[in-house]
């Protein structure tokens, strides 16, 4: 069967989906989304710009290190739509989450700290668990595990 034409700056899903790794149904649900758009031909095919397989890199190193795809698409509103996006747009977009991130990093690293003093109480007495009980605000109804159902 032959293949659809295209234009040398347009690519179709399928290409998409093989030169950046992401599957077919994950170029759609971007769509969807408004991260990504595409144009259709006469016969109503998708058909992308090669922007898109930037875009599509952006979106999944952003999706790696945490950041919502509601976040996602409002720093992708923000890009040309009339140029391929520089590295200086990407750095531009990026550097605007790093307040985000290095909050997310100082509450994992909490949290791995308090995670090790939960680990060692073994959760039969909640006065020192750090992550269901701080400031043993549980002990106040009397000893013992307090968030454990009872055996009945």
């Amino acid at each position: 069967m032959p293949r659809a034409r295209t234009t040398f700056h347009e690519l179709t899903v399928g290409q998409v989906a093989d030169r950046s790794g992401v599957a077919v149904s994950a170029l759609h649900f971007y769509e969807r989304k408004g991260l990504i758009s595409s144009s259709r031909t006469a016969s109503n095919q998708r058909r992308y710009s090669r922007d898109t397989l930037r875009r599509v890199a952006f979106i999944r190193a952003s999706q790696n290190v945490g950041i919502s795809l509601t976040a996602i698409r409002e720093a992708l509103d923000e890009l040309p739509s009339e140029r391929t996006p520089t590295r200086e747009d990407w750095v531009r977009l990026s550097s605007g989450w790093r307040a985000v991130l290095d909050e997310r990093i100082a509450q994992l690293q909490a949290l791995r700290d308090d995670l090790t003093g939960c680990i060692g109480c073994g959760c039969l007495s909640l006065r020192s668990c750090h992550l269901t009980n701080p400031r043993d605000v549980l002990g106040r109804e009397g000893p013992g595990p307090r968030l454990m159902p009872s055996a009945r």
